[in-house]
């Protein structure tokens, strides 16, 4: 049902079932037998309270209320209620005169004008609560559709950025040991088939399990492994209970990837890099150390490349204020990358 058709299905409904419990109620309390004029009378009072509600409606949508905020809504809703509630009791007096039920003593006393004003200002008052609260949420349901449809865009866009960025560095790995090394170089090209496959499938994917994506760092580290010979060292501290959480696909590779390209490759004796995981209560901490200098003399030694910023805006976007990455010096000559996550935040996103 699309809203147009709701919205007369509710108007026509509600009003006449507005009209059905008035007949009832006289049924069922009042001293008189009921005539046929007065349930014309409480029908075409339902008319006119569903023409004028309609009426009302186009009002608001052309005077843009909708937009505004409660401060400046409220008054004018209770201004218009009022209104709407004089104008429904002069035309009840209208339509009572041709059915014979119309008294000028008793339609135009200043307690019952008073009365009926006000019951039907508290009537129209509540289709007005009911009509904005409906479009409250509609509007809010909207943004939240339309935010996550920009979400899913830019991190489209993320990891369309990051595939090249992280080929063309793996590749190149490989180029330095076609001649030299033809064996290890072969060895080296089934990792990175390894790798691509991952990636392929991780695409199409939010977040990937933790034990998945530490698979393509051991592979992007072997390549590099290869690469630098000695020169670099790897070692891993991963907590038992780690593989049950998640984590956004190459993301944990691209700050690997960050600690060999800005630490250990301006190294001449090389270095080290570890991977330690740690679980506490409600977060998952992934640190990644590397030999090198992030900073010097209070400087950053090296700019925020596309794969750290890529990282940030993928962490913001999934996990808002709950995430964090940071990157400092943890000592003299080692840095500290450090990337905190929300435990199984999105478990189910997977499952």
């Amino acid at each position: 049902m699309n809203k147009l058709k709701l919205y007369w299905s509710l108007q026509i409904g509600g009003w006449f079932a507005f009209a059905f419990v008035q007949t009832l109620g006289f049924l069922l309390f009042g001293d008189n037998k009921i005539s046929a004029f007065q349930i014309s009378f409480w029908v075409l009072e339902a008319l006119v309270f569903l023409i004028s509600t309609h009426l009302f409606r186009n009002f608001v949508i052309a005077k843009n209320w909708l937009a505004l905020n409660m401060a400046s809504l409220i008054p004018r809703i209770v201004v218009s209620v009022f209104v709407l509630a004089v104008a429904v009791y002069v035309l009840r007096m209208l339509i009572s005169v041709p059915l014979g039920m119309y008294s000028p003593t008793i339609a135009w006393s200043f307690s019952n004008l008073l009365g009926l004003s006000s019951v039907y200002a508290l009537i129209f008052f509540l289709w007005s609560v009911l009509y904005f609260i409906y479009h409250y949420f509609e509007r809010y349901n909207i943004s939240l559709k339309h935010q996550a449809a920009i979400n899913e865009i830019e991190l489209n866009n993320l990891r369309s950025q990051l595939n090249p960025h992280f080929i063309f560095n793996a590749l190149n790995s490989i180029r330095a040991l076609v001649d030299e090394n033809p064996k290890k170089s072969k060895h080296s090209i089934t990792q990175l088939s390894n790798i691509l496959r991952n990636s392929l499938v991780s695409d199409k994917k939010t977040v990937t399990r933790f034990d998945e994506e530490l698979k393509i760092v051991k592979d992007y580290l072997g390549l590099e492994t290869i690469r630098f010979e000695e020169r670099l060292k790897t070692s891993f501290d991963i907590h038992p209970d780690s593989n049950m959480f998640f984590v956004p696909p190459l993301m944990l590779q691209t700050l690997v990837e960050n600690g060999v390209k800005h630490g250990i490759s301006k190294l001449k004796e090389g270095g080290s890099i570890n991977l330690k995981t740690i679980v506490e209560e409600d977060k998952f901490k992934i640190q990644i150390r590397n030999s090198g200098i992030f900073k010097l003399n209070g400087t950053s030694r090296n700019k925020p490349g596309l794969g750290l910023k890529n990282t940030r805006q993928r962490l913001e976007l999934l996990f808002g204020d709950n995430a964090s990455l940071q990157i400092f010096n943890e000592s003299p000559n080692v840095v500290l990358t450090e990337l905190i996550i929300p435990q199984n935040k999105y478990e189910s996103t997977n499952s």
